[in-house]
């Protein structure tokens, strides 16, 4: 590990203090590592580096909409490699809140994450994408005939 000493002004000293209080962190380190570790991964992705991630897709939707939650059903099964697990939450008598997990391929994933909200009748949809990197030794070629790729997230 190294130890770098910084100079920053005194105004963003006290703003960087009040984030590290409010995030619950137990020291400035931490949280400068953290912001860091998600510039640095965010830079990835924007650069075209990141091959595999893992991704929250969550998006609230009217469930009267005509045939949207087949749909949207239809889309992850469409997309069973990438979409791992969802939670499905009514917020009330006509919206549901859905979170669904996706894993693969940086195309596949924001594919996949595109395609559900995008979807007629879905609101507020958002992405939430974090680089990964693939130990392919841990690549496994199931007996269903795809295989699996196990990750490892990046440090």
């Amino acid at each position: 590990m190294q130890r770098w000493t910084i100079s920053v002004d005194d105004d963003l000293a006290e703003d960087f203090d009040k984030f590290v209080e409010s995030k619950g962190y137990s020291n400035r380190s931490e949280a400068f590592r953290d912001l860091v570790r998600k510039e640095l991964g965010q830079s990835e992705i924007d650069d075209g580096k990141t091959k595999w991630c893992v991704a929250t897709v969550s998006y609230i939707y009217d469930h009267h909409e005509r045939m949207l939650a087949n749909r949207l059903t239809q889309l992850q099964h469409d997309h069973h490699d990438v979409a791992t697990a969802s939670q499905h939450v009514h917020l009330d008598h006509d919206n549901c809140l859905e979170t669904v997990i996706l894993k693969g391929r940086l195309d596949e994933v924001r594919a996949c994450a595109d395609a559900i909200i995008s979807q007629t009748g879905v609101r507020h949809g958002n992405v939430h994408i974090v680089p990964v990197e693939m130990k392919k030794e841990k690549y496994v070629r199931a007996s269903h005939g795809h295989g699996h790729v196990h990750f490892q997230p990046k440090t």
